[in-house]
């Protein structure tokens, strides 16, 4: 019989045009198989890293979940609901054909969709990560990528990786509150220690969307909100949460305890803030004396308006999401499929933010990272005046492994 191809949508590529697995419709970790559901959340972490490949009938491109897979170098599929129960046994996704395919196939040769920028055009990067595998992967790379300075991470993926649930631990009160902060800053110790020497960790403070949290909190409510990407979270649920303070007090006294002089190394960065205002009432409830750096995350076009300001407040660095950016710019929810066409990362506005929050940082001295998916690294390049960019590791690998081939 010959084999039968579903068409879908490509919501994350991958340097391999052709991942082949079994289909895992059971939600639980099977290494190396393709998970198949109807959409991803963070309650699926640990099934989605020990997977080769996802097929999934909903979502869009720069989810949380989407994004996770993109620094691991993971394809994400998007295919009509009512095929999902037809992948059974041995499936093949082919990121090339942006399809899945039952039965055998022959082998894909490697996609050249990547951009012509190298590694060594640029004088930063800093890489996305998950987890510590993803900063020994990223070091391992070869022809080794020099100009990675900096890691990121988000402390929810801290979380995920970790099994801790933040919002049980927020709302049990001031004890609990700080053994959550204890067991972030532990896992941050650890993270360090994969660093090489000159690079360091930045890490972006909780910034749980409601929808999300609800999967992975089991002791307490979560209200519900109507449009969780509009609502409380980030820079104002960090204002908002009671005990997040005694907890983030604990994690930097941990950090400080176990790494002394190296805890220097370690940095925080503000998640979806509007204005200066909002940095300097959070730097004060987090208690943090002036010599401590705080860096910020422009993803709203209010903050991108604010970059000025931020660096007058003393943000020590400016990180530029261009993913909530390019939704909130454009009015095109990043997860909904269907409006995946007006969801344009390279769109005149969208360029112009960008280039706004990079000038203002340059006529301040204060350091602007780009977020860029593979595919716009090359033209960000090109059309920005910075050479400094936020990438994955399994994009990052591509971009190194490319230049090498090319001389």
């Amino acid at each position: 019989m010959s084999p039968r191809e579903i068409p879908g949508v490509l919501l994350v590529g991958s340097p391999s045009t052709s991942v082949r697995g079994v289909a895992n419709h059971t939600g639980r970790p099977l290494p190396g198989s393709v998970l198949v559901v109807g959409q991803l959340g963070p309650e699926l972490y640990d099934t989605i890293v020990k997977s080769a490949a996802v097929v999934c009938s909903g979502g869009g491109r720069t989810g949380h979940m989407e994004s996770l897979c993109r620094s691991r170098g993971i394809p994400v599929l998007r295919i009509p609901h009512d095929e999902l129960a037809g992948l059974v046994g041995p499936v093949t996704v082919r990121t090339d054909r942006e399809s899945v395919t039952l039965g055998e196939v022959e082998p894909a040769a490697q996609s050249a969709e990547y951009p012509t920028v190298t590694p060594e055009d640029l004088r930063s990067v800093c890489v996305v990560i998950a987890d510590a595998t993803d900063i020994q992967s990223t070091n391992a790379i070869q022809p080794r990528v020099d100009q990675v300075t900096s890691f990121f991470i988000r402390e929810e993926f801290v979380c995920l990786s970790s099994g801790l649930s933040p919002l049980d631990a927020l709302r049990a009160g001031v004890p609990e509150a700080e053994r959550y902060g204890a067991a972030i800053g532990a896992e941050l110790c650890a993270i360090v220690k994969e660093l090489l020497p000159g690079q360091r960790l930045v890490m972006r403070l909780l910034d749980l969307r409601s929808d999300d949290a609800a999967q992975i909190t089991n002791e307490v409510d979560v209200d519900h909100e109507t449009n969780p990407e509009l609502g409380l979270h980030g820079a104002r649920w960090l204002l908002h949460e009671p005990h997040y303070p005694h907890a983030f007090q604990a994690l930097r006294a941990h950090v400080r305890e176990r790494l002394g002089p190296e805890a220097d190394r370690v940095s925080f960065a503000v998640p979806f803030i509007n204005d200066q205002d909002e940095f300097l009432r959070l730097r004060l409830r987090l208690d943090l004396p002036d010599d401590v750096p705080l860096s910020v995350f422009v993803e709203t076009p209010a903050a991108v308006h604010s970059a000025a300001e931020f660096c007058a407040a003393g943000a020590s660095e400016i990180f530029v999401g261009t993913k909530d950016l390019t939704q909130f710019y454009l009015a095109a929810d990043r997860g909904n499929h269907r409006v995946a066409s007006s969801y344009q990362t390279r769109h005149p506005a969208v360029m112009s933010g960008l280039r706004q929050s990079v000038e203002a940082g340059r006529r301040a001295g204060v350091p602007v990272h780009v977020f860029a998916l593979g595919a716009d690294v090359g033209y960000y390049f090109k059309h920005l005046p910075t050479d400094r960019f936020m990438l994955c590791t399994a994009e990052l690998r591509q971009l190194a492994v490319d230049a090498h081939d090319s001389r």
